[in-house]
């Protein structure tokens, strides 16, 4: 059992780091150096529907209704998960602000990707989200995992836009070297298996058929970032080279902090990796934070 949710976690996690800088990820529908486009409109639906992005169906919901001056929250799940792992979350955030969640292609109840997706695949979806939940109006990215790499490297081409970030647990940057340094090409057993699992998963072998690559943090600017590691160690019960793998997942979310110049690290010290799931008043505190500060964000 130990042996299978390190897998997963680590799967996850490798994963989620490929999508900070490897590549171009600014998609469409915004640039931030050149001249504006016209203003969109917004959907302010609630509840779920399916919109066309690209010529693909995806699965967006929203709650809450929208409040002059306040970013919309857009939450990212991480790989494997569709948009229902994050509805408690989205529950109770839509309190006081406006929130929407999507199913990645491939995730939930979305399209699967017709062929394998770059993070410049994954940048067109998200910006198609939230052209249509959001218009030209300010958005806070919140994103688990792998949905917080996406989040944290979507962000610098979308200065225009994404005016804070909340990266929970978020996929490490140097994912693939981290995993390759921790556990040797010369292990055997059940640590060769989880190397060629996660290698894998970072080669395209996932539900969104993603390739995942190492990259340098980008810079979003001075807007307000939170990023929540893991507190609970649970890691570090795969044998022989679990230390190892919770080291590199530390060092990994320290180099996030270069995400922008107002970055922040806190650790929520009795979770494991589903920081929303096990300690949820954590993940509503920092988003609620990272939004009314964004609120004020020129």
């Amino acid at each position: 059992m130990i042996r299978k949710a390190t897998a997963v976690a680590v799967c996850c996690a490798v994963a989620t780091v490929g999508l900070t800088g490897c590549d171009d990820i600014s998609g469409t529908g915004s640039s931030p150096s050149g001249s504006p486009s016209p203003q969109k409109p917004v959907d302010a639906f609630t509840g779920t529907k399916k919109i066309e992005v690209e010529g693909r169906s995806v699965n967006v919901s929203c709650a809450g209704g929208p409040a002059a001056g306040k970013p919309v929250i857009v939450l990212l799940p991480g790989l494997g998960d569709g948009l229902g792992k994050m509805a408690a979350l989205q529950k109770t955030l839509s309190q006081k602000n406006r929130v929407c969640v999507y199913d990645r292609l491939g995730e939930g109840a979305s399209d699967r990707p017709e062929g394998p997706q770059t993070f410049a695949d994954t940048g067109k979806i998200l910006t198609g989200v939230l052209d249509r939940v959001a218009g030209d109006g300010r958005v806070v990215l919140a994103g688990h995992s792998l949905g917080g790499m996406i989040a944290a490297r979507y962000a610098p081409d979308h200065k225009d836009r994404v005016k804070g970030l909340v990266l929970m647990d978020a996929t490490s940057p140097s994912t693939v070297a981290d995993v390759e340094n921790a556990i040797p090409a010369s292990a055997t057993g059940p640590a060769a298996e989880l190397r060629k699992q996660t290698l894998a998963v970072n080669q395209g072998d996932n539900p969104e058929r993603l390739t995942i690559t190492d990259a340098k943090v980008r810079s979003a600017g001075n807007i307000p970032a939170q990023i929540i590691q893991h507190g609970k160690q649970y890691l570090a019960a795969f044998p022989q080279y679990g230390p190892r793998l919770e080291q590199s997942w530390s060092e990994g979310q320290r180099k996030w902090l270069g995400v922008s110049s107002r970055s922040d690290l806190s650790t929520a010290k009795t979770s494991e990796h589903y920081i929303y799931l096990d300690q949820p008043d954590v993940a509503v505190k920092a988003i609620q934070r990272v939004t009314a500060q964004a609120a004020n964000t020129e």
